[in-house]
């Protein structure tokens, strides 16, 4: 992450002191000693950052997901407690914000085509929801009933509220997708579908606005990523708002002088920041009264692998795991029908948090330092817009110090190509087995069809699956049972793969005493190797097969979620791989060739100086 410099300007060079302060200065000391260097900058200190960041998630793994029946595309929050979701199939749903978690209020289904804007009132009473369809549905949040439907006789682009609290007009601004109008409509009005008023101040369709209630104004960013400030009453340029009188003061031209442009645009909650996450993928903040920029992130997928290359190592993965997520990124990059990535203020507007390749960072504005990273340990999911909601810590009494804080702060999220929505919190997931439920929540009922499909497939491939299998290597032969009843889908493609010759002359390509054995990767360098089914696979963990002895057979990972061809086999008990790597397997004979190819030399990677190679796999229908 780079940063476009500190705020503030350098300090003067200091003048030189005499040994004795009452002593007259003659200037031959000054002349002997030169000029004085200029101090160092010190870098800028938040205060009470740490409690800024007690009211901000801090668990490296979401606690929960909830269903959609298809493609999480918005999520939004409001002040009221109340989180809105909204999908590809044009479904929207309502969720509570409880002291702790969230629970399911209540689905529409709002839309013909996909949802493709979601926006929340300031005042936190209002969601309204557009779509290809032409159709603007507007919710009343806390009784979260539909309470108006306007039809539109253009195609709707994007939606914003731009009313204040007490106001009798609800006005609602939509931009015109084919063209570079705003119209003003009055949900609540007699003729809700006919503008109050059209705001001709672009030249290309608009992508993003954003409505400031601190200063009564709104921003906006057209397709060719020019910024524009206009009243939200009286739809003029807000004079009395800002320090400025031309743009050409500002940076407000930064996008279009990029030729970039930005989908998304928040606005910090005192109003005097905005932030965007334009399509050259950097991160820019802004100074609302001045229009001057703040700060700039570069998180382009250059910069992420020039950080991978030579940043610090809390901010770098695994080789695999690493080339696994630029593989998604590109496709994200092409995906132009994905959900944009934003960037979120926290209460204190002191923090800014956005996802990036790596995870969510949450960035100290005012120290340029990334405070903190959610999710990175989640690599099957590529998190793209966030929406934060923080407990109002009003009317409390302070905490005595060494406490910890009853504040429940959750962050909800979508991520690219899937169906859920993420919540993170201060809290890690339960484990599986205490809790007797996993972390991912199956909101959404399977039809009678689809778990009867389902049941079948599961019971016609366990009981089709072989029970055994040998593996001949050049150092003797391995033989192990297998769990197709506990884990089928790992078994049969482990069978699979082992019937087309797949394994045959692949090496031993990780040995390491006193641990395991690895091999199943065609390539020979742990980089390689992909399921029957092309790619990856899930994970089948079962609480009674666990890595409590030698001669566990286990598939090998990238993290959850990422099973290919590769397996290893254990040389002595390994808990703390339970949970993580999927059991299929169990020595039954052959332990002394296991051991033997866990003497062999290896070199620093623990490959092994001679190879040592799978000759075939022989399997048997019957357990050995």
């Amino acid at each position: 992450m780079a940063g476009n410099g500190g705020e503030g300007g350098g300090k003067e060079p200091p003048v030189a002191a005499t040994a004795d302060p009452s002593a007259q200065d003659d200037g031959e000391d000054e002349a002997f000693l030169g000029p004085v260097p200029p101090e160092p900058k010190r870098r800028k200190v938040l205060q009470f950052s740490d409690d800024y960041l007690g009211a901000l998630p801090c668990a490296e793994m979401y606690e929960r997901s909830y269903m959609h029946r298809d493609t999480v595309t918005h999520v939004a929050t409001s002040s009221r407690g109340f989180i809105i979701s909204g999908s590809a199939d044009g479904h929207v749903k309502f969720w509570k914000k409880l002291p702790q978690g969230i629970e399911f209020v209540k689905h529409f289904k709002a839309h013909l085509g996909p949802i493709d804007g979601l926006s929340v009132s300031h005042d936190g009473t209002l969601c309204c929801s557009i779509s290809t369809d032409r159709a603007v549905k507007v919710y009343d949040i806390v009784s979260f009933d539909m309470v108006v439907m306007v039809r539109l006789d253009y195609m709707p682009g994007c939606a914003e509220w731009v009313f204040k609290m007490g106001e009798a007009q609800m006005r609602l601004a939509i931009s015109d997708r084919q063209g570079p109008a705003i119209h003003i409509h009055d949900v609540h009005g007699a003729n809700s579908s006919v503008p109050l008023h059209s705001v001709a101040i672009h030249r290309a369709e608009v992508v993003a606005m954003k409505y400031n209630a601190v200063f009564d104004t709104v921003i906006s960013i057209d397709a060719k990523g020019v910024v524009e400030y206009w009243s939200g009453s009286t739809y003029d340029f807000p004079q009395a708002a800002v320090k400025f009188s031309l743009k050409l003061d500002t940076h407000l031209y930064e996008l279009a002088k990029a030729k970039s442009t930005s989908r998304s645009l928040e606005i910090s909650k005192d109003g005097l920041q905005f932030a965007t996450f334009s399509t050259d993928r950097r991160v820019r903040v802004f100074r609302f009264q001045t229009g001057k920029l703040r700060r700039t992130y570069d998180e382009s997928p250059e910069a992420a692998s020039s950080v991978q290359r030579s940043g610090p190592e809390a901010h770098q993965l695994e080789d695999v795991d690493f080339g696994r997520r630029m593989a998604v990124e590109k496709e994200l990059l092409l995906a132009h029908d994905a959900p944009w990535p934003n960037v979120i203020f926290d209460e204190s507007g002191n923090f800014v948090l956005y996802t990036t390749l790596l995870g969510i960072k949450i960035v100290n504005l005012l120290s340029n330092t990334v405070a903190r990273i959610l999710g990175k340990v989640e690599n099957t999911e590529r998190f793209l817009c966030l929406a934060l909601h923080q407990e109002e810590a009003k009317g409390r009494l302070p905490q005595a110090e060494g406490t910890e804080s009853k504040l429940d702060p959750v962050l909800v999220c979508c991520a690219f190509k899937k169906h859920r929505i993420y919540i993170f919190s201060r809290k890690e997931p339960e484990d599986a087995e205490e809790s007797g439920r996993g972390r991912d929540v199956f909101n959404e009922p399977l039809t009678h069809e689809e778990v009867l499909a389902a049941e079948a497939e599961l019971n016609t491939t366990a009981a089709s699956l072989p029970q055994a299998a040998v593996i001949h290597t050049t150092k003797g032969d391995i033989h192990f049972r297998l769990f197709p009843d506990e884990c089928p889908k790992t078994v049969e493609n482990f069978v699979t793969h082992s019937k087309n010759n797949y394994f045959d002359g692949v090496i031993f390509h990780r040995v390491i005493k006193g641990f395991m054995i690895q091999t199943g990767d065609p390539l020979g360098d742990g980089t390689g190797g992909e399921s029957i089914w092309g790619g990856e696979f899930e994970d089948e963990f079962n609480k009674n097969l666990r890595h409590d002895r030698p001669g566990i057979v286990s598939m090998a990972n990238a993290g959850p979620g990422t099973n290919g061809s590769q397996f290893f086999v254990t040389t002595v008990a390994t808990p703390w791989l339970d949970n993580k790597h999927t059991v299929f397997g169990r020595v039954t004979k052959g332990m002394d060739v296991v051991h033997a190819i866990e003497k062999a030399k290896v070199d620093r990677h623990d490959k092994p100086l001679d190879d040592v190679k799978i000759m075939s796999v022989t399997i048997k229908d019957a357990a050995v």
